[in-house]
């Protein structure tokens, strides 16, 4: 008969040392499968229990380590690590490569008229909305008046941006046009993600010691967690709108694509897929998502309060978000 599962394992961290690239890297490759948007609700629930059963010390009848680790990325890719709640699907990581490729792949091949510009930006700052929100840092509730403010001034602010720099780009080679959406959506992200993640900004997210001892909340470790996740976002971003417009530039002016020119975009979208399967992960792989800083780094009252009331503590971590 098979000995039962240690309940010694720790769940709370990924399975790969976070301490190196590689480690994030094999992380985030399994949070981001795309195959996971495929999973059913009993299949989530089924994880769900044997997660929250094995944090009370209950371990499943029959399980294995490695179910338990696969309970564990099933639980991760569809909970939100803060606040404990199921997050809507296309917000969840593992949608990433599947929505960002129709919605990069499209704003690529229509970028030459402003309608196709305004509602192919409106549809991706949109979506991109619903991840920044989806995948904040922190448990504090946002009420609707403010993710209605938030989501507005985000994507009006990312439309402009991108309208802005198609005009000033009418009169340049068409290869130089290719790239406009790619400026767009990077100037975009430094606008969409502030705003969405504005509460964090204002009221701070959650810190801990090394132990998960809550401390407070800190608006200096939003500041960082939110950096961190735009220059994730646009260098995520990169080779998906960089690589595709020479290919395509090329391709163009090939006898195949001049024959069958509704071609165009959906090779857009798969070249654009193929760049993010393997961009998503490493780009989430960049920065820690357990982040950490200095609390000499923190806001002098709650360094104050900190060193009074835990004067053995030098780092405090905080879950930047993605």
């Amino acid at each position: 008969m098979a000995a039962e599962l240690s309940t010694s394992i720790n769940i709370k961290e990924p399975r790969w040392d976070q301490s190196t690239f590689v480690g994030r890297a094999k992380h985030f490759f399994t949070v981001t499968d795309p195959r996971n948007v495929l999973l059913t609700n009993e299949q989530l629930a089924h994880a769900h229990r044997i997660i929250t059963d094995y944090r009370k010390g209950v371990v499943s009848p029959g399980l294995t380590e490695d179910e338990l680790w696969r309970a564990k990325y099933v639980f991760d890719s569809a909970f939100h690590p803060d606040t404990g709640e199921k997050m809507v699907l296309i917000g969840r990581m593992s949608a990433q490569v599947p929505m960002n490729m129709t919605i990069t792949g499209c704003m690529m091949t229509f970028y030459k008229t402003t309608p196709a510009v305004l509602f192919w930006q409106w549809i991706n700052q949109s979506f991109n909305a619903i991840v920044n929100y989806t995948n904040r840092s922190g448990d504090a509730p946002i009420t609707v008046n403010q993710l209605g403010t938030a989501y507005v001034s985000a994507t009006t602010g990312a439309v402009a941006t991108a309208l802005g720099l198609n005009a000033l780009t009418k009169h340049v080679s068409p290869l130089i046009g290719r790239f406009v959406p790619f400026a767009a959506v990077a100037a975009a992200n430094c606008i969409n993600i502030p705003l969405m993640r504005q509460r964090e900004l204002q009221h701070g997210i959650p810190i801990t010691d090394e132990n998960d001892n809550r401390l407070g909340e800190s608006t200096k470790a939003a500041q960082q967690a939110i950096s961190q996740v735009v220059v994730s976002r646009i260098l995520m971003a990169s080779p998906g709108m960089a690589i595709p417009p020479f290919l395509m530039n090329h391709l163009e002016k090939k006898a195949f694509l001049k024959r069958f020119p509704w071609m165009s975009a959906p090779i857009q979208v798969g070249l654009v897929g193929f760049c993010l399967v393997f961009a998503t992960p490493l780009c989430c792989a960049l920065f820690p998502q357990k982040s950490s800083m200095s609390v000499s780094r923190l806001e002098p009252e709650l360094r104050e309060k900190i060193r009074a009331s835990h004067p053995g503590v030098e780092r405090v971590y905080f879950n930047k978000g993605l």
